[in-house]
């Protein structure tokens, strides 16, 4: 804990100075982020290149942007809310979701037990994200996998509260549903065929 106070003031200076146009403040803000940034694009689009894309357009508004940024300790969710608007604008401007490439994982968990289950698994779960839009993986994405609060997610997307609940209760649905059908598929076709 005593890190993160020690680190909070650094961290702000750096704001700062990227804020009055330190390129080399901006560059030591953004390349300790870059990768947590293109794990939550690539999670919303699904797709590796259109998450560059999304990271870089994210990375360039920030620099054109961040004037504009009043509070310096705001700076994470104002980043967050950059790239997920980047992967709203890419999603849009590109439509090739037949073209999405599946990412087994190749570091499989030794906990895993059964890399083939746990390959099985990984596949469901992918097909069933892949159902989702883009918004819906956001939404999924900042408060699953980013671990953010309700509040801290819909702040992040420029939504009240109560958006964001709904949004993520039809997000799951919709992801629960996918899965429920992906795995009465088998099934049905096995027993006609019999």
């Amino acid at each position: 804990m005593a890190g993160g106070v020690v680190d909070r003031p650094i961290e702000r200076d750096l704001v700062i100075r990227a804020r009055d146009g330190d390129l080399d403040a901006f560059s030591t803000l953004t390349s300790s982020r870059a990768g947590r940034l293109f794990a939550v694009a690539r999670l919303i689009l699904r797709h590796h290149e259109l998450a560059e894309d999304a990271v870089q357009e994210t990375l360039i508004r920030a620099w054109q942007d961040l004037r504009g940024l009043r509070d310096p300790d705001r700076f994470d969710a104002w980043l967050h809310r950059l790239l997920v608007r980047a992967c709203y604008r890419t999603a849009e401007r590109d439509r090739r979701h037949a073209a999405i490439e599946l990412d087994v994982d190749r570091h499989i968990p030794a906990a895993a037990g059964d890399p083939q289950a746990w390959i099985a698994v990984h596949d469901q779960l992918e097909r069933g994200f892949r159902r989702l839009s883009a918004e819906q993986r956001a939404v999924i994405v900042l408060h699953h996998y980013l671990g953010l609060t309700l509040a801290d997610a819909a702040d992040i997307l420029g939504i009240p509260l109560g958006t964001m609940q709904s949004r993520l209760s039809r997000a799951t649905q919709v992801m629960r549903a996918a899965l429920e059908a992906d795995e009465r598929t088998p099934a049905t076709v096995g027993g006609a065929l019999r």
